[in-house]
């Protein structure tokens, strides 16, 4: 449905595009944005997308605030290869004041009992985004890297209204103790 909708969009896009008739100068063609970004699935007035391991190279180059949260570190090794932690990559055509994003860590019950469970929440605040404008949101649970968890059921609200609590935050639930 949603992959209809976007080439629907962009087909709409195309034959709504205005022509140009040939000169005899070269004249500069008209550039059009593409919204929303490649790879983005749309739930109302949100964007998400997992980036691949190749994006995340290229997202961390360019984000001093990411590469500075993937440097922390914990006991003397960096935070992501302690913890299970995830990445995810949120736009809204609006923009928004603040956003929160929540997630479940899950992963097999033990190593010889493959039944899938949860072992807790995580609920990470982050700051303001411009209109048409991807951020980059890193999600940290508190769980050993090693179990083999991994994070599923992202689901974000972008905020209109102002933050009535510390932003950026990160707080990890455990459902396990």
């Amino acid at each position: 449905m949603i992959k209809r909708l976007i080439t629907l969009c962009v087909a709409l896009a195309l034959v709504a595009s205005p022509s140009y008739a040939a000169t005899k100068k070269p004249t500069a063609k008209p550039t059009t944005s593409a919204w929303p970004p490649k790879g983005f699935k749309a739930n109302g007035e949100i964007y998400a997308k997992i980036p691949s391991a190749v994006e995340m190279i290229s997202i961390v180059s360019a984000n001093k605030s990411l590469a500075s949260q993937l440097a922390q570190k914990v006991d003397g090794v960096r935070i992501c290869e302690k913890f299970s932690c995830g990445v995810v990559q949120f736009a809204s055509l609006n923009g928004c004041l603040w956003w929160e994003v929540n997630a479940k860590l899950i992963g097999p019950t033990s190593a010889t009992d493959k039944t899938t469970k949860t072992f807790g929440t995580i609920r990470t605040t982050v700051g303001q985004s411009k209109p048409k404008s991807t951020i980059t949101v890193l999600l940290v649970s508190q769980e050993l890297l090693g179990l083999k968890h991994s994070i599923s059921n992202i689901a974000a609200s972008c905020h209109h209204d102002a933050a009535t609590e510390k932003i950026p935050s990160t707080q990890y639930q455990s459902l396990t103790n």
